[in-house]
């Protein structure tokens, strides 16, 4: 009779995504100073990548994967 409300999700959605944003702008900060472009593009992707996901289990596994990728690629 009564149906599980959605408003939990999109909470943590919207929790997930400012978390993920202001890495990101750790990111964008830290590239600015060292002059390193492979920081400055994860901080804009974790910026973006939060509009277009809507999965909570995918939105956190692809910002960890965007947060670890700086360390493994160097440009």
């Amino acid at each position: 009779m009564f149906e599980e409300p959605i408003l939990m999700e999109g909470t943590s959605l919207l929790l997930w995504g400012i978390l993920f944003g202001a890495i990101g702008m750790g990111f964008v900060s830290y590239a600015r100073k060292q002059k390193a472009v492979m920081p400055l593009l994860s901080g804009i992707a974790l910026f973006v990548f939060p509009y277009f996901v809507s999965n909570v289990y995918l939105l956190v596994l692809t910002g960890i994967a965007i947060m670890a990728l700086p360390y493994f690629v160097r440009i």
